[in-house]
């Protein structure tokens, strides 16, 4: 089958996420394209599938991704399709912080009208070497209250790829029946 992944990031983490996601399907043996929102995604018309993701800043997805979704509406809405949210919110062990981003998801979906029944919660990464000063200040302060490394002289990855690669398989096995 055809999948386009459509992703939009920050940091790089989501799109971190979305090349693993290609490399597991194209293993499965369906043809996958991959774009970056900002690089005019291609429509997704020409394709079987579709998953599609962003990260989560100051309880918002990327813009870019949100416009794609209400453009194509349609055509998503009568594909298979999963939307893959990546938030330092799941590296907590705080259950309110899971519940709050899983809102953030809703709203998102309500407000686009897409009716994919696919979410991943997906926990991203500490990128304090591509923060500037300020924002390293603040994710040190909020690392340091749920129990995250402060140590800011390096990135800290808190995806769980076993189960990143679970879901997108379990996509995969979906599309063959």
């Amino acid at each position: 089958m055809k999948i386009v992944i459509i992703y939009g990031t920050v940091e790089g983490q989501t799109r971190k996420i979305a090349r693993f996601m290609e490399q597991v399907l194209q293993e499965e043996g369906h043809q996958v394209v991959i774009a970056n929102a900002v690089e005019e995604p291609p429509i997704p018309d020409d394709f079987d599938a579709a998953l599609i993701g962003s990260s989560v800043h100051v309880q918002k997805y990327n813009t870019l991704i949100k416009d794609y979704v209400i453009e194509h509406l349609d055509t998503l809405n009568s594909m298979p399709t999963a939307f893959f949210s990546v938030s330092m919110a799941m590296a907590s062990s705080i259950k309110e912080e899971h519940a709050e981003i899983a809102q953030v998801a809703e709203d998102f979906l309500k407000e686009t009208q897409w009716n994919t029944s696919t979410v991943w919660h997906i926990a991203g990464a500490l990128k304090y070497t591509k923060y500037n000063y300020f924002k390293k200040l603040i994710m040190r302060s909020i690392a340091k209250k749920e129990g995250g490394s402060v140590d800011t002289d390096k990135d800290h990855e808190y995806t769980d790829w076993t189960k990143v690669k679970e879901q997108v398989l379990s996509f995969s096995n979906r599309l063959k029946t």
